[in-house]
C-alpha cells in the first residue's frame, strides 16, 4: 500500500504517562509595511540562545518549556503592505495566549514571493520580509524555529532545486529524489544555507546565525527519499547538510524535520508502531536519523485522519494510537537517543465524518492563522480568535506551563492534575501546552493520576512527588 495523501500545508512499569508538551503546539518532549521602522518599533526584549542539556532544552541555565504553534505563511505574508499587519497580529495572539515558538518557512523556491528565483539567486526584497518577520517575533518575545527547505512541492521545495537543474543542462536525473544524491544541487542546497544564515537582518543589524530570537534551524519539512528505502542516501544527505549548517552556526539548535516514521534499522517492535508497512518504506529512519551528532533534538508528526485515509478507524481508535505513538517516540528520545522530542505538527482533520462536533471543536490543528486568510487555510486551520473555547484553554494551559518553569510546582501539579480528571465535557482529554505539538495542542486521553513527575524526558525533577 503506498503512502496516503498528505495535507496540502501550502501550502513502563508505573503505568505513568509522560506528559507532552505542545509547539502549538508543539508536542515537544524534552529528552524543541507599515513601512520597515513602523512594523518594528519599541523596545526589544532581551533574549539568549536556548541550549540543551541531554534530554533538557535550557535557557540561561534553567529547563526551557516550549509552547508554541505552527504559521507556515509568515514571510510571504511580510513582503506586501496589505497583508504585514497579518504576522504582527498572530505574534500578538501567540504572546496573549502565552506561547513562545513559532514554527515557520524559511524557503520558498521559485513560487509567488520566492526568496529563492533560481539557483543561487535571491529577491532581496523577500529576504527583507523574513527579516520583518524576525524583527516582530523578537518584539514580542516570540522565538523561531525556521525550515529550511521542503520535501512537498508546496513553496517549491526539492522539486524545484531539481527542476531549475535540469533546466540548465547541469542535473544528473529528473527524479525529485536527485535533490539528495547530485552534487550540483547539494552545492546550490549549501549556498543557499550560507546565505540564509549570515544574512544580516537590516533592522536590526545582526545576523541570522547571531540572532536568539531563532530557537532553531530544521533542515527540511519532512523529508523522504522514497527511491532509496534503505534509508542510506537520505542519512547521508542529513549527515552532510548537518555538518555543513553547523560548520556556519554552532549557536542555534539543529532537527531534521523528520515525521517520526521507523525504518529498516528498528526493530519489529518499533516497525509494529507506524500507522503501516508503507511507512518503513520512505527512506526515513527515525532513530538513525535523529541519532546523528550534529542533530540536537529529534521531531515528530502526527496526522491519523490522513495515515488511517480510507480505513474504518474511529476517533477513539484514533486517540489511542497517537497515545501509542507518542510514548514509544518520547521513550526514543530518553533511551536511545538523549535528546529532546517536539512533536513539531498535529492535525485532526475537520472533513472526517463522524468526527462528533464537540470533538472537533477541542482539537488543535496544523497551523494557526489570522482572519482574512483563507486562502491559506487547509482542513487543519484556526483561528484562535474565533474559537473562544481553544483560545481560552491554550492560556490556561500555558499558565500552568509558566507555574511549572517557575519553580512554583505544586501549583502546576494541581491545576495540571485537575485537567486530567475532568473538565467542561467530562474529562477524557488531558492538554499539556506547552513545548511541542508545534502544531495545536491536541486533547489526548492520556488518563493520567494526577501529574506525571516525569514531565517533558526528565524536565521535572525528583522534587515533584
Amino acid at each position: 500500500m503506498g503512502p496516503p495523501p498528505r495535507p496540502s500545508k501550502r501550502s513502563g512499569g508505573n503505568g505513568l504517562l509522560y506528559p507532552v508538551l505542545g509547539l502549538a503546539t508543539l508536542v515537544a518532549f524534552i529528552y524543541f509595511s507599515f513601512g520597515d521602522v513602523g512594523f518594528f518599533h519599541g523596545v526589544e526584549p532581551k533574549m539568549s540562545f536556548v541550549g540543551r542539556n541531554g534530554t533538557q532544552f535550557v535557557l540561561d541555565g534553567r529547563p526551557f518549556y516550549v509552547n508554541g504553534w505552527n504559521s507556515y505563511w509568515l514571510m510571504d505574508q511580510a513582503v506586501e503592505d496589505h497583508s504585514r499587519h497579518r504576522v504582527r497580529a498572530i505574534f500578538q495572539t501567540g504572546a496573549e495566549m502565552g506561547l513562545t515558538v513559532c514554527r515557520s518557512w524559511a524557503f520558498n523556491d521559485g513560487a509567488y514571493n520566492a526568496l529563492q528565483v533560481s539557483l543561487g539567486q535571491f529577491d532581496e526584497r523577500v529576504f527583507k520580509a523574513l527579516d520583518r518577520v524576525i524583527a516582530e517575533a523578537r518584539k514580542h518575545g516570540i522565538r523561531l524555529l525556521l525550515s529550511l527547505a521542503n520535501n512537498l512541492e508546496a513553496y517549491g521545495g526539492k522539486t524545484q532545486y531539481v527542476r531549475w537543474a535540469w533546466e540548465e543542462g547541469v542535473g544528473l536525473g529528473s527524479s525529485n529524489d536527485s535533490f539528495f544524491v547530485d552534487p550540483t544541487i547539494r552545492s546550490y542546497f549549501k549556498l543557499y544555507l550560507k546565505t540564509l544564515l549570515t544574512r544580516k537582518n537590516h533592522l536590526t543589524g545582526i545576523e541570522y546565525r547571531e540572532d536568539p530570537t531563532i530557537f532553531g534551524w530544521e533542515l527540511m519539512n519532512e523529508p523522504r527519499c522514497m527511491t532509496d528505502a534503505t534509508g542510506n542516501t537520505l542519512q547521508g544527505w542529513i549527515e552532510e547538510m548537518a555538518r555543513y549548517v553547523k560548520s556556519l552556526d554552532r549557536k542555534h539548535l539543529l532537527t531534521v524535520g523528520l515525521e517520526g516514521f521507523y525504518g529498516p534499522t528498528s526493530p519489529q517492535e518499533k516497525l509494529n508502531v507506524n500507522p503501516a508497512e508503507w511507512a518503513s518504506q520512505l527512506g526515513v529512519d527515525f532513530i538513525r536519523n535523529s541519532k546523528i551528532a550534529t542533530i540536537d533534538f529529534a521531531s515528530v508528526h502526527i496526522y491519523p485522519d490522513h495515515w488511517f485515509a480510507g480505513k474504518e478507524v474511529g476517533i477513539d481508535a484514533k486517540t489511542r494510537y497517537i497515545k501509542k505513538w507518542m510514548k514509544f517516540h518520547i521513550s526514543d528520545g530518553d533511551r536511545e537517543l538523549g535528546k529532546p522530542v517536539v512533536f513539531t505538527e498535529f492535525g485532526l482533520s475537520d472533513r472526517i465524518k463522524g468526527f462528533p462536533g464537540r470533538r472537533r471543536r477541542r482539537a488543535f490543528i496544523w497551523q494557526l492563522i489570522v482572519g482574512g486568510m483563507e486562502e491559506n487555510n487547509d482542513e487543519f486551520g484556526l483561528v484562535p480568535h474565533a474559537a473562544p473555547p481553544i483560545y481560552k484553554l491554550l492560556k490556561e494551559q500555558s499558565s500552568r506551563l509558566a507555574a511549572i518553569g517557575m519553580g512554583r510546582t505544586r501549583q502546576g501539579r494541581r491545576s495540571l492534575g485537575r485537567a486530567s480528571e475532568g473538565g467542561e465535557e467530562g474529562g477524557d482529554f488531558f492538554f499539556f501546552s506547552s513545548l511541542t505539538i508545534l502544531d495545536l495542542v491536541p486533547p489526548l486521553s492520556l488518563s493520567l493520576p494526577g501529574f506525571a513527575r516525569k514531565s517533558i524526558g526528565r524536565s521535572i525533577d525528583s522534587s515533584v512527588k
